[in-house]
């Protein structure tokens, strides 16, 4: 079954900045899904800013984060 094509949005330089800054940190299986929702939610904006866009990419980001786990369960050095 064909996906309709999502429709283009247009960004300032400083908008596409942040988003992609924002999903640098993202592992690279879950950028995808992270953009596409990022997207989802710019589209559906009553106006469009620099603002509005930091807020649009805040509402997905906790869903799309996973953070690494840097509980040491033993001790790193051997000589102990």
């Amino acid at each position: 079954m064909l996906q309709p094509k999502p429709t283009p949005i247009s960004l300032s330089d400083s908008e596409l900045q942040q988003v992609m800054d924002t999903c640098r940190p993202l592992a690279p299986h879950a950028r995808d899904r992270f953009l596409r929702q990022v997207a989802e939610a710019i589209c559906a904006l009553p106006e469009r800013g620099d603002g509005s866009v930091a807020r649009a990419i805040r509402s997905v980001w906790r869903e799309n984060y996973d953070p690494p786990d840097l509980r040491i369960s033993e001790s790193r050095s051997r000589a102990y």
